[in-house]
């Protein structure tokens, strides 16, 4: 929508056609990308894309262990999410918790072997599907290019200053 409402303020800057073309194009992709990565996953390993992301996040950690609020904070998830989330992996016999000897209310999630056994059967189909989904549709140049945008767009959006409101904070 380019023109304001009789609600919204007088300085209201609304996106261009340019702009608002680039941005349903983004959410439009973005949604399909994450629907099409989710049913893959679903069908393959019986599990959601995020669940994936934190299967990987603990594969790939020093003694496939990580604090609870580390992992929200990799998955850029909230706390809460993450603890609904742990407690299906828990269920299915693919992640741990262990308390925290160091802090009585912190706890590690912890990747068991079925978990990693899991992952090792899994990641070859999501590669596959993301490698059909993004990068044989993209030449080199545009993959650099997407690369470089969205961390630039990730560095704006993940301030680096107390009291920020990011969602592993929650």
């Amino acid at each position: 929508m380019n023109t304001a409402s009789a609600s919204a303020p007088a300085q209201s800057r609304w996106l261009t056609d340019d702009e608002q073309r680039v941005w349903r194009a983004y959410l439009h992709a973005t949604t399909l990308l994450e629907d099409h990565l989710d049913r893959q996953l679903q069908r393959d390993a019986g599990m959601p894309h995020i669940y994936y992301g934190l299967l990987v996040g603990l594969a790939e950690a020093p003694g496939r262990r990580l604090r609870m609020t580390e992992l929200a904070m990799n998955a850029k998830i909230t706390r809460s999410r993450l603890s609904h989330a742990v407690a299906r992996l828990e269920k299915n016999g693919w992640v741990r918790r262990e308390d925290c000897p160091s802090d009585k209310r912190g706890q590690f999630a912890v990747l068991t072997d079925q978990g990693a056994e899991v992952l090792r059967q899994t990641a070859p189909g999501h590669v596959a599907a993301v490698r059909q989904a993004l990068f044989e549709r993209l030449s080199p140049e545009q993959q650099q290019a997407l690369g470089e945008i969205m961390q630039i767009v990730a560095e704006g959006l993940q301030p680096n200053e107390a009291g920020a409101d990011l969602p592993w904070l929650r």
